[in-house]
C-alpha cells in the first residue's frame, strides 16, 4: 500500500469525524422534518453536515469530485471522488436513537481507496482501506469465526423490505435459520459484522454513498461484501455483508448467486 493509501484513510477519518460532529449538534434537538422526492426524510442536520463536509474538502482536494446524498455531484468528471452520507439512518436520528452514522469514502472510479464510518452519538469510528486493515476505535478488528448459521446473528434495517416482496421472503428464510435476527441496522449493522458481533447484515436498498464507506471495512476485516446479484461492488443498489464462514450459506438462502 502506497503512502497515498494512508493519506486517504487519514483524510476519510478526519472528514467523517468533522462531519459527524456537525450532525451531532442537531441530535435530539427538535428538528423540522422535510420529505424528499423519494419519500425519505431529510432535516437541517443532514444538509448542514454535508455543507460542512464540502467546505472541508474544497481547499484540501480542490480537483476532486464529490457525490453527496443531499446535494448531488460536484465535478462529476473527476476520477477521484469523495462520497458523503452525512447521516446514514436519518429515521433513526429523528427518533433520537444513537445508531446513526456519518459515512465518508474516497474512490478512484469505482475502486474504493478508503472509507470511514463515524458514530458520533456513540463515540465509535470504523475505518478501513485496501491493504491497511479495518480499524475500530484505533484497534484492528475482524469478523467472527462462526460457521454455523444456527449460532449466528443476522441483521437488517427494516425487515418489511417494502420495495421488494421477494427480498422480504428471502430475509425471512435467512432469519428463521439463524440463532437471532435483529433490526435497527443501518450502518451500525455493518460495524457489528466487521467487529465480530454479528455475522450477516443485509439491506434491500442502498446507494453508493452508503456502500462505499462500508465495503472496505467488511472486506479488510476478513468478510465478504456484495450486492444481491453476488457482485463485489460498492456501486450496486443493495448490499449483503457477511463473515467468511457464512458467506456462501447466507447468500444461498437469500437467493444470491455465489461465485465458486
Amino acid at each position: 500500500m502506497s503512502m497515498d493509501g494512508t493519506l486517504h484513510l487519514d483524510a476519510a477519518i478526519e472528514l467523517a469525524r468533522h462531519t459527524g460532529r456537525v450532525a451531532l449538534q442537531h441530535f435530539r434537538a427538535g428538528l423540522t422534518i422535510d420529505v424528499k422526492a423519494d419519500g425519505s426524510p431529510v432535516t437541517a442536520a443532514d444538509r448542514s453536515a454535508e455543507e460542512s463536509a464540502r467546505a472541508w474538502l474544497a481547499p484540501r482536494f480542490p480537483a476532486d469530485g464529490i457525490l453527496g446524498e443531499e446535494f448531488g455531484a460536484h465535478q462529476p468528471e473527476a476520477r477521484r471522488r469523495w462520497l458523503i452520507d452525512p447521516i446514514d439512518g436519518t429515521r433513526t436520528f429523528i427518533r433520537g436513537v444513537p445508531l446513526w452514522g456519518t459515512l465518508i469514502a474516497v474512490c478512484d472510479g469505482e475502486s474504493v481507496l478508503a472509507g470511514a464510518a463515524f458514530f458520533p452519538a456513540l463515540g465509535e469510528m470504523l475505518a478501513a482501506a485496501p491493504g491497511l486493515g479495518c480499524w475500530w476505535n484505533g484497534s484492528r478488528c475482524r469478523v467472527s469465526g462462526i460457521g454455523n448459521l444456527e449460532d449466528a446473528a443476522v441483521m437488517t434495517t427494516d425487515e418489511r423490505f417494502r420495495h421488494d416482496p421477494g427480498q422480504r421472503t428471502a430475509w425471512e428464510r435467512l432469519a428463521a435459520a439463524a440463532a437471532m435476527s435483529r433490526t435497527w441496522g443501518d450502518c451500525y449493522g455493518y460495524l457489528l459484522v466487521a467487529t465480530g458481533r454479528a455475522e450477516v447484515m443485509v439491506d434491500g436498498r442502498m446507494s453508493p454513498w452508503d456502500c462505499a464507506a462500508l465495503m472496505p471495512a467488511i472486506t479488510e476485516a476478513g468478510g465478504g461484501f456484495t450486492d444481491w446479484e453476488g457482485r463485489a461492488t460498492a456501486f450496486g443498489s443493495n448490499a449483503i455483508a457477511t463473515n467468511l464462514g457464512l458467506a456462501g450459506v447466507a447468500r444461498s438462502l437469500l437467493g444470491v448467486p455465489v461465485s465458486t
